[in-house]
Order: C-alpha cells, then sequence, then structure tokens
C-alpha cells in the first residue's frame, strides 16, 4: 500500500494517546450485565410512544435537522432544576459534555485536574487536547482534599460525585469549600447524583465557576439513547455553545429525553428500587461476609472480595472477576489503580440478577483457592 504511515501524520500528542475503554458489551444473550452501570429497569413507556410520533408515518421527519440548540430540552431541563434556560446546554450523553467543556478550558498552557480514582475518560479528553494534567490521589477514607483541589492551578477540576468507581458521595459542604478558594472551574459530574443524599446543583446561584453535569443514562434509563446536560452560569454555558457541534442531540434522542422528564414518577421509582437493592447489597457484603464495602452512593457497589482463606489483594479480586465472567456474570475490575486493585465494581442490577451474582460469588467461594 502507497502513501505514508498514519501514525506519521498524527499530532504527536494523539499518536502516543491511548483510548478509553468502556465496558464490555456482549452480543451472545444469557449474560448477567452488571459491568457498565446501566439502569436493569425500563425507561418510561412514554418514550417510545414519543419515539414513535417523532417518526411518524414513514419516518417523514428523519429527513429533517433536529433543533440545533435543543430549545424545548433546555426548558424541560431548567424546569427540573429551577434554573433559567441560559444555564442550560444539552449534550450527546454527558460524555459530549466533558468533552465540550475540555475544548474551552483546556490546552497545552491550562491543565485540567481530577482525582484517582474517578472517570478514566477524563485524561483522555485532557490527552486528545494536548493539555497538561492534574491528578490528585484519594486514599480510601475517601476524604474530598479541599485545599489540594484549590491549590491544584488548574484551570479546570472534574470531580465526580458520587465518585466513580468506589460510590461515595461528596458533601456540599466540601465542594463549596473547594468553590470559594479554586481559581478556575469546578466541574461536577453528577452522573450518579440522582442516587445520592444530596447533589451541587443548590451551589449554581452562588458561584459562577460551577458547572454541574447530568446524564438521563442511569436513573432515566436511556443509555442507549444518549443524552447529557450541563448546568452552569449562562456565560460558560455561552462558551460551551460556541464549540458544540450544530446538530449534536437528534429529533429522536431529544424526544426520548423529553418523555421521560415528563414522566417524573416512573423515574423516581427506579430510583427508590435500585437505591433498596444496593442498600441490602451493602450489607450483605459488608456484614454478611465481612469485606470492605465503600458507602455506596451510586447505582454500584464497589467492595474488595476475600477468598476461602480470608485474603484480599488484586490477585483475588481478578480471580473473582475471571470466576463470574466463566459463569457469564460480568462486573468490572480496576487493576491500574492502587485504590480499587483489589475490589469489584458491581452495577446494582434487578433482583434476579442480583441473586445470580451473590451465588455465583459463593461458587466461587467454595471453588478450591490459588495458591
Amino acid at each position: 500500500m502507497k502513501g505514508p504511515a498514519p501514525g506519521r501524520l498524527a499530532l504527536a500528542h494523539v499518536a502516543k494517546l491511548r483510548a478509553y475503554e468502556p465496558g464490555l458489551q456482549p452480543a451472545a444473550p444469557g449474560w448477567v450485565k452488571l459491568n457498565t452501570n446501566e439502569c436493569p429497569y425500563p425507561p418510561s413507556p412514554r418514550v417510545a410512544e414519543a419515539i414513535l410520533r417523532e417518526v411518524g408515518a414513514a419516518g417523514a421527519t428523519l429527513r429533517l435537522y433536529p433543533d440545533p440548540a435543543s430549545r424545548v430540552l433546555r426548558e424541560a431541563v431548567a424546569r427540573v432544576h429551577g434554573v433559567g434556560d441560559g444555564n442550560v446546554c444539552i449534550g450527546n450523553g454527558s460524555d459530549d459534555i466533558l468533552n465540550l467543556l475540555v475544548r474551552c478550558f483546556c490546552g497545552p498552557a491550562a491543565a485540567a485536574g481530577f482525582t484517582l480514582p474517578s472517570y478514566s475518560l477524563y485524561p483522555v479528553l485532557i490527552g486528545i487536547q494536548g493539555g497538561g494534567a492534574a491528578p490528585i490521589v484519594l486514599d480510601r477514607s475517601m476524604r474530598l482534599p479541599v485545599e489540594r483541589i484549590a491549590a491544584s492551578g488548574a484551570a479546570m477540576f472534574f470531580l465526580t460525585s458520587p465518585n466513580a468507581p468506589t460510590g461515595v458521595g461528596f458533601p456540599n459542604s466540601d465542594i463549596e469549600g473547594i468553590l470559594d478558594s479554586f481559581g478556575g472551574l469546578l466541574v461536577v459530574d453528577e452522573a450518579y447524583a440522582p442516587f445520592a443524599r444530596e447533589n451541587a446543583v443548590g451551589l449554581l446561584a452562588g458561584h459562577s465557576n460551577l458547572v454541574v453535569v447530568r446524564t438521563l443514562s442511569k436513573a432515566y434509563a436511556l443509555a442507549g439513547i444518549r443524552v447529557g446536560y450541563a448546568l452552569a452560569d449562562a456565560g460558560v454555558i455561552a462558551l460551551i455553545d460556541r464549540v458544540r457541534d450544530s446538530y449534536n442531540v437528534s429529533r429522536l434522542s431529544q424526544a426520548a429525553a423529553l418523555a421521560a422528564l415528563g414522566d417524573p414518577d416512573h423515574h423516581l421509582k427506579i430510583v427508590y428500587k435500585i437505591k433498596e437493592t444496593r442498600d441490602l447489597y451493602i450489607r450483605k457484603w459488608s456484614e454478611g461476609r465481612e469485606w470492605f464495602t465503600f458507602p455506596s452512593q451510586a447505582n454500584f457497589i464497589s467492595t474488595e472480595p476475600r477468598d476461602s482463606l480470608g485474603r484480599a489483594g488484586p490477585g483475588v479480586a481478578r480471580a473473582a472477576h475471571d470466576f463470574l465472567f466463566s459463569r457469564k456474570v460480568l462486573v468490572r475490575h480496576f487493576p491500574s489503580d492502587a485504590l480499587t486493585a483489589s475490589c469489584l465494581r458491581i452495577s446494582v442490577g434487578t433482583d434476579d440478577e442480583m441473586l445470580v451474582l451473590d451465588d455465583t460469588l459463593d461458587a466461587w467461594l467454595k471453588a478450591p483457592p490459588n495458591a
């Protein structure tokens, strides 16, 4: 094949970039899928109805571009959170919003910070932009290092609350402490906030350097639709809109999101059920099995398995992960971070799925342990 190697033509920082690795999405049936924090329950029935209405006779509306600003959806999100329309930007999933923020506020001369552990997409987005990274390492106490974040010198700092992959939620008092002393933009990524005890939306009115990012993937069961949004000062939203793709959210996605937001009773039932199941298994594993388990406020649980000899550690976690995988039960293991290497992150599933998971863990404990 003639022509130069593509790697030689790419920007140097892109050629060295390691892409984000999403959780496995198996095509074959029969898996218990507890690895990507999807909602185990279907969305509101209004969603399918809205999509069918939008498609219309012979899909006539699909030949037309969607509303580029997602104006009706912005208005609906604004009503949900008690903010103005100018304080909302809609994205193709919350990942789109995170990417837009990096485009605006990160570069070779403007570092972006994040905690370790946290969402592993952050350093990828920063790397794509050629920006500097300012990571701050957490310990098992999961206390938020307010002073270190405030003094990080970053132009923007990503804070996942509740944290992924531990599920620990950070109190608003700590978040406000950062906002009051941080010279950059604080992005509180609240993908899991509907399952938490508090959230940072109420801090927006008094802090122009706060951005709250939300998604409809988790608590609204719309991961396949890809809708997220930012809540922020109107000046920040205007900047995001400058770099946003013109038609970043499809007609069907806008219709589905509006329908989901319009059925708050269904949404609250999902949240209540997931929290109930989550808390049951936190107690079961922390008290019944005596496994260290983070006090999750998300729709997943991070727990440190112990084998039949009472051993814990990265090797034990990998052995448990692989045993579950061999029985077609999917969970996540994050060996690259010292805080998570000995743990499994398990999405909260239906009652039946969680029972299969727990029975399979029982079988692992009864199997001969590795020497």
